[in-house]
């Protein structure tokens, strides 16, 4: 990137190449305070994608009264139609987002559960399990239909009001939804407490109950400065997909605690470092993230963000 550095120096058991699922467009512009033009989401995207990402979360079809940060999901997705080789998954809630986003044309959809019974009734107003009974039609709906889907389940590690999360009440959890049809695991620590040794644990519990460590991704927050450790703990498992933001983008809005997500650029770092093939330039990311910091009006968190465009100013 800069200098031959970082030294590409493998280590080994590492997977050859990972894919980033990259979510600042989603995860991270919904948890900002102001609402982001439309054309500047679309840009942000386009950047990602001319960076080197192919699967980049476009939006959320959730009702606009409870994110409105996204409520323009009908004006952006058309404007991404000129994107080619990009996978661009959106947010589901329910079927009537489902059919909002299967009308625009989307092939890859994710639906949001929690491993928690408060965060369940914050985040969807329903307990566990009436929103993995919410989320039954809408699996089997996008599979009959040949989408993707993936399931995000939040507070893996630890959960603000209730604290610890035990390993085995995360894995029946996870086990039930992937039991509807989901075709990927998404593993968040939404508030950033997670260890690289709880990490380990909930992957070989996983594992022990059927679930593929290759249908796993990780969703790691950066709020206690673990979410790189963590993501090398994942990887020495065998997990290739980790979800992270351009720029460090994110957090939660119904969970206060929890700060920013993985930095895509950290990542890419870290990966680039150990001969990992991403397929990102991380030159064009650190840019789109310098760009999107100005949009925004403040500096982007990412320690690589930073200390590249330090260097290049």
């Amino acid at each position: 990137m800069t200098d031959g550095l970082p030294m590409d120096v493998p280590a080994q058991d590492l997977p050859p190449r990972v894919r980033i699922h990259e979510v600042g467009a989603r995860d991270g512009l919904q948890n900002e305070q102001s609402v982001v033009p439309t054309e500047v989401k679309a840009e942000f995207i386009h950047r990602l994608a001319d960076a080197g990402l192919t699967t980049i979360e476009a939006t959320s079809f959730v009702h606009p009264k409870w994110v409105p940060q996204l409520a323009d999901a009908e004006q952006l997705f058309p404007l991404l139609g000129d994107i080619e080789g990009v996978a661009l998954p959106v947010l589901v809630p329910n079927e009537r987002g489902l059919e909002r986003a299967i009308a625009l044309g989307a092939r890859r959809i994710a639906v949001f559960g929690s491993a928690t019974e408060t965060f369940a009734q914050r985040n969807l107003n329903r307990s566990v399990d009436e929103s993995l009974a919410m989320f039954e039609p809408v699996v089997a709906k996008a599979r009959a239909d040949k989408i993707h889907v993936r399931g995000y389940l939040s507070m893996c590690f630890g959960d603000p009001w209730e604290g610890p999360v035990p390993v085995h009440q995360v894995v029946r959890v996870a086990k039930q939804l992937m039991d509807l049809g989901c075709d990927e695991l998404s593993l968040g620590d939404t508030i950033g407490v997670a260890t690289p040794g709880h990490v380990l644990a909930l992957l070989a519990q996983l594992n022990e109950e059927g679930v593929p460590t290759s249908a796993i991704g990780v969703h790691f927050h950066d709020t206690y400065g673990q979410a790189l450790a963590n993501t090398l703990a994942a990887l020495q498992h065998g997990v290739r997909t980790v979800d992270a933001s351009a720029g460090g983008l994110g957090g939660c809005p119904y969970a206060k605690s929890a700060t920013g997500n993985l930095a895509t650029e950290d990542l890419v770092w870290m990966l680039d470092g150990l001969g990992i093939e991403t397929g990102v330039d991380l030159g064009r990311l650190t840019a789109t993230s310098v760009w999107m910091a100005e949009q925004l009006g403040r500096p982007s968190p990412s320690r690589t963000v930073r200390a590249l465009s330090h260097k290049e100013s």
